[in-house]
């Protein structure tokens, strides 16, 4: 311990100043070279570039279909121009109820609770990518984003799907023999039944289908897999649907209430135009038609049953021009009217991203 007494100190010592002048040794400051800062570009990305084309894709397959098929558009017009107007209010009536229809049978096949305006406006939407895309591939798509949106997964989404596509032409056969049973003397078989080659072309048709799905099922494993999953999500979800009143009647009603009032709205047109044939005439007539062809992949069925349609109308004694008007009629109604408000609608809801 130092005996110096320290704490009496009156303040730090004083430097001494004999010795040399301290030099200060310059320290090297590193140069520090400026970055630039990147200017952030709003670049869209890939899903808000997919949007944008898929709300103008409609809208230009409109035009292509307008630039193909514009003679069929302007004589139908020309003839609904001289028309009845009431007629064609009924008409214009009776495709609305086709939409509602749609949406009751979509509800159907699910067993979650859709919301009924979007379920409304998708399915009205849905009718303007169907008449683009053969074979319902347009609606079916729009409709499984839909559910998707919905919460809905995917694999019980496309067992809905595959319900609808099942259950509508069940119910068109059973609504068909029901006018069978009810009006016998109004079909003649002579007239309808297809020629040979023809029912050797639609089972040819039919086998050759069935026949390439079961060896790509049984050939290649990753496509097997997912069909048995999705079979069995459908067959749950039918069976679930099936213990649900409400559900059956949506699905099955409305399946067996769109074709008739599909061809209300044909009976409404040839009404207009002095048609002389009988509601369930024409009912019949249609029903026949596009059962019988209404397989062919056509868009919206357009071709194919339209023809088959004028042919049975003409063998119910129908004037070949009359009928034909009737179909044009029938399809300006149904495809050309609702289909700009239809992909305008298709494009609003992808935007939204509702879809």
């Amino acid at each position: 311990m130092s005996l110096l007494p320290l704490e009496d100190l009156p303040g730090p010592l004083p430097v001494s100043t004999t010795g040399p002048t301290p030099v200060p040794v310059p320290v090297a400051t590193p140069t520090l070279t400026p970055v630039p800062v990147p200017v952030s570009l709003r670049l869209p990305s890939a899903a808000r570039l997919a949007t944008r084309v898929l709300a103008l894709l409609p809208l230009l397959l409109i035009a292509v279909w307008a630039a193909v098929d514009w003679r069929a558009m302007y004589e139908g017009t020309a003839r609904l121009a001289s028309a009845d107007p009431w007629w064609l209010l009924a008409a214009f009536f009776f495709t609305c109820l086709g939409w509602g229809t749609a949406a009751l049978v979509r509800q159907g096949a699910v067993p979650e609770r859709l919301p009924t305006g979007l379920l409304i406006a998708s399915q009205f939407a849905a009718g303007a990518a169907n008449h683009a895309l053969p074979a319902s591939i347009g609606a079916h798509a729009v409709t499984l984003r839909f559910l998707q949106g919905r919460g809905i997964p995917l694999a019980r989404a496309t067992a809905s799907l595959a319900l609808y596509s099942l259950v509508r032409p069940i119910a068109k056969t059973l609504v068909l023999i029901v006018f069978l049973v009810a009006f016998p003397e109004m079909l003649r078989f002579g007239q309808l039944v297809p020629a040979g080659w023809s029912l050797v072309l639609a089972l040819g048709g039919l086998g050759t289908a069935l026949a390439t799905a079961a060896v790509l099922l049984t050939a290649v494993p990753r496509l097997r897999r997912p069909a048995l999953r999705g079979v069995r999500t459908a067959l749950t979800d039918v069976r679930q649907l099936h213990t649900m009143p409400s559900r059956i009647l949506a699905l099955w009603g409305g399946a067996a209430a769109a074709p008739v009032l599909q061809a209300t709205v044909i009976f409404s047109v040839g009404a207009s135009l002095g048609l002389p044939l009988s509601w369930a005439q024409v009912v019949l007539a249609f029903l026949a038609a596009s059962t019988a062809v209404g397989a062919v992949p056509a868009p919206g069925g357009i071709g194919p049953v339209d023809a088959a349609t004028v042919f049975t109308m003409v063998a119910f004694g129908a004037p070949m021009d009359l009928a034909t008007a009737s179909v044009i009629g029938y399809r300006v109604l149904t495809v050309w009217v609702p289909l700009l408000p239809g992909a305008l609608l298709l494009s609003a809801l992808v935007h939204r991203k509702v879809l």
